[in-house]
């Protein structure tokens, strides 16, 4: 899955950035945090497990 496309469904769920760091970025929304590779692709495996655990598709 496109980095861009993971992170366009996490904020459509209510996450914004909120650090940048050296090989990952930090997105929160309230208590919620989770962290996302900087890789053009993120493995299949990764992504799944993300959007599962936030409830999105």
């Amino acid at each position: 899955m496109k980095r861009r496309e993971l992170i366009k469904k996490l904020k459509a769920a209510g996450f914004e950035l909120y650090s940048h760091g050296g090989n990952h970025d930090i997105y929160k929304r309230g208590t919620d945090e989770e962290t996302i590779p900087r890789h053009k692709e993120i493995n299949e495996i990764t992504a799944k497990k993300i959007l599962k655990r936030w409830g999105l598709k």
